[in-house]
């Protein structure tokens, strides 16, 4: 019986260290025949087996997700449904890749704003100029017991820097928050040291936040875009779980 299992037990490695070396050797095929056939596509970060049979993912340097066949010969773009479980497997992997750790946010650079008992944490990337973020202001202004870190992200042109200064040089940031995108009423020009700004620009572009509004829940999950208080209520409920 003993030695049975051994057998099993070395037939099993073996069977692992065959696929390993079937699907590095295919990983390699793809990214060779894809840089070769299509040299505008970004730099391929990883290439990955799926649970489809012959099918595998193909991350870019930008987070897209393609998917290829084992040799580079096809590739699909789209959403990778499992008709079992009904769960778009392309979605989980995007927003996988797309979470922000809620602990690296340089905080000192965002205008806190609590409301309640503030144990609800939201973080929040928005411009002045952005339609969607004064809806989505709208939405927020309903939600209560919440802390939220606002980062000023100015991404619409000079008028968006300009707004976004006298609001963090406002002797009240968040009531001068309150006052542009609520009321829809001008800021007083104002000037101080607008170095945080800058950060939040750079720490946008490294984490690639392309849009305003972009969320960030405690449990790292990001949003883009204006999302109702219902969606968000929803999404500081799944973030304390």
């Amino acid at each position: 019986m003993t030695r049975t299992r051994q057998l099993l037990t070395l037939a099993a490695a073996l069977w692992v260290l065959a696929g390993n070396a079937w699907s590095q050797g295919h990983e390699a095929t793809i990214r060779k025949n894809l840089s070769e056939r299509i040299p505008q596509l970004p730099k391929i970060e990883e290439v990955s087996r799926t649970p489809m049979s012959g099918l595998y993912e193909v991350r870019l340097n930008n987070n897209e997700i393609y998917y290829s066949d084992a040799d580079g010969n096809f590739l699909i773009q789209g959403s990778l449904i499992d008709t079992k479980t009904r769960r778009n497997l392309t979605e989980e992997r995007e927003a996988k890749l797309g979470a922000i750790d809620f602990a690296s946010l340089p905080i000192k650079d965002a205008i806190q704003i609590v409301r309640g008992n503030g144990k609800r944490k939201l973080a929040v990337f928005e411009d002045p100029n952005c339609g969607y973020c004064k809806r989505f202001e709208r939405d927020l202004a309903k939600v209560d017991n919440v802390t939220i870190y606002l980062f000023l992200y100015p991404i619409l042109g000079q008028d968006s820097t300009d707004k976004s200064r006298n609001v963090w040089c406002a002797k009240d940031p968040a009531a001068a928050w309150a006052q542009i995108m609520g009321e829809g009423r001008a800021l007083n020009a104002a000037s101080c040291d607008t170095s945080a700004i800058t950060r939040n620009v750079e720490f946008g572009r490294k984490f690639k936040i392309t849009g305003t509004p972009t969320l960030v829940a405690q449990d790292g999950a990001r949003v883009p875009g204006a999302i109702n208080t219902q969606q968000i209520e929803k999404l500081l409920a799944d973030a304390s779980k």
